[in-house]
Order: structure tokens, then sequence, then C-alpha cells
């Protein structure tokens, strides 16, 4: 019997990746992991994404990462997911458990419910969108489409861009063209099951600003300056965050310690995002939350397999607890 699709979600700094470790290690036969993350698949970008180390690698297989070049590539959504759905059928077909982790919940959302016909690009629409202001962009996106203003960063340029351009192109906007920007809750396929951690946010702002410390501590200075060094970043992965702050570091216009602040500002928001627009992920049938302020992080892997394996020896979906 092929073993189903675990997918963790939660906010960032928020232990997903000690998780899907633990799970790779102890589920029956062994997992691989296959990463969600939009910024992970930079390469070069690796201390500030918190891109598993070499060592985490070695130890399991973890798929979906170091996809393109932050100097010269493009990268859609679309490409991660065709990349994503290939590893967990190769993943599944070998016996083993895909173990699917990461924060960028839009990756996430196609990858349950799937990718809405792709609009083709017009040069002319696109050209006359790129002459105005993000601030004058951002407006409209919110007068004429909200829902997909709510799950696009407000200084996201390039999805705001693309989401106008939908609307332009279509007639309709850009929440009705892709299913996964619609307000419903998300849909669980039958062979997934999700495993969200939910934290307080007093305890997750905490997290953050240790972890940005200690990324800062890890030498991440060090990995922008040579990333620069061997040319501009593109505007795609400029977008994590971090390497715009510390590029401005490293140019003399804020202080490292300025930086740092507005890192920990940013994250903060960032999560703040990602909790809000989870509420939709969670499915009474097919979902687990861990309420993780009040269990240790020790636990969370025999929870979340007695809970799978549980559903598994019956051959239904499990129970949440």
């Amino acid at each position: 019997m092929l073993h189903p699709c675990l997918v963790i979600a939660g906010p960032t700094a928020g232990g997903k990746s000690e998780l899907a470790m633990r799970l790779a290690r102890e589920l029956p036969g062994g997992g691989e992991i296959v990463c969600a993350d939009s910024m992970q698949v930079w390469r070069g970008l690796d201390i500030g994404t918190a891109k598993p180390t070499p060592a985490e690698r070695a130890e399991i297989p973890h798929h979906a990462l170091d996809l393109a070049d932050p100097h010269r590539d493009a990268f859609t959504a679309a490409a991660w997911l065709g990349v994503a759905e290939t590893a967990i059928e190769d993943i599944r077909a070998r016996g083993r458990w895909p173990v699917v982790v990461g924060g960028t919940n839009l990756y996430l959302r196609l990858l349950l419910e799937g990718m809405a016909r792709e609009v083709p690009s017009d040069p002319a629409v696109r050209v006359a969108l790129e002459a105005r202001e993000t601030a004058d962009l951002r407006r409209e996106l919110q007068d004429t489409d909200p829902a997909t203003a709510a799950v696009i960063h407000a200084n996201d340029r390039r999805r705001t861009i693309r989401a106008l351009e939908i609307a332009a192109l279509t007639g309709a906007p850009a929440s009705a063209a892709r299913d996964q920007w619609s307000d419903a809750a998300v849909r669980i396929p039958k062979h997934m099951r999700l495993i969200g951690i939910d934290w307080s946010t007093a305890a997750i702002n905490a997290r953050i600003n240790a972890r940005v410390q200690r990324m800062l501590d890890a030498g991440w200075k060090r990995e922008v300056i040579a990333l620069l060094e061997r040319g501009p970043l593109l505007a795609q992965p400029l977008e994590a965050v971090g390497y715009r702050e510390l590029a401005e570091a490293i140019e003399g216009r804020l202080t490292l310690a300025d930086a740092a602040e507005r890192i920990k500002t940013r994250t903060r928001r960032f999560a703040k995002q990602q909790r809000t627009w989870l509420k939709k992920f969670r499915d009474g049938e097919k979902s687990l939350w861990i309420e993780a302020d009040h269990s240790p992080e020790g636990a969370w892997s025999r929870q979340v397999a007695d809970w799978v394996l549980a559903g598994s020896r019956t051959g239904n979906s499990p129970s949440p607890t």
C-alpha cells in the first residue's frame, strides 16, 4: 500500500523542518523531504532561508532545493509544483513516506488543490503595469481583487503585477482564475495528511528573534557578500526576507544593527500573514494541529506518527487528536 504524503504547515521558525527530519527518521520504512519554500529554490541563499544543512541532506534525501540561479533565472510556482509532484510520486512508488515541509503557503495550496490553467503573459499589458509605482498597483489590486491582495505581500511587486495582468487579460480577478486564491477552506486530497504547528504570537515572535540572531552569528552577512560578488541578485531572490536589508548594510546604507531589527520585524509580520492564511488549512478529517505552546517539540513526531499510522492500519483517514 502506498503511504500518504505528509504536509507540514506552520509559521516560519515554528519547528517544521525539525519535525520533518524526525518523521523521516522514525516512520517505518523511512521518509524523504520535499521542500515547499519559494526562497530555498535559489542556489546560494542558504543561511537566510534556513535551508537544510549539508549534514541533514546527507542523512535524509531532500527534494525541490537549489533549482535556480539567483543572478539569472526566473522561477515560477508552476515549476516548483512539477518538481514536487514528480518527487512525491517517486518517493511513494519506492515505498517511502513523502514529507512536504515549507513556509510558502501558496506552494502548499497548489500541491493540495492543483493549479488553474495558466494565463499567458502579454508584453504590452506587462510594460504598462511595470511603468506604474508599486503603491499605485497595490491600491488597484486591493480595490478590484481583495482576495488576491490578502495573499500577496504589500511589497511583492512581481506578483501584484501578475495578478493585475491576469485581470486585464481575462476580464476577471486573479482570484477567480486561480482556485488556490479562493476564500474557501483548503480541500486535502485522500492521499495526503496535513500537520499544522500552531504557536501563540508571543512564542513565535521570540523564536523568530532568536533565529534571526543565530543566522547572523552563523555568517549570513558573509553569505550575502559572496552572492553580491558574483553579480547583482534578481528581484525574485531579493524578496527573501533579510537579503535586501543585509545588502543595504554591506553598501553602507544601514548599520548591521538596524538591518537586524528590520529583518526581525519583517519576519514577524511574515509569520503573522502565514498564520492568518493557515486558518484555511484546517480539515477536520485529514489534518492534525499541534498546539505548540503546550506540547514539547520532542513529542511532536510521536504524536504525528501515531495519528498517521492509526489511519494506515484501518485504511481510513485518522481522526485528529
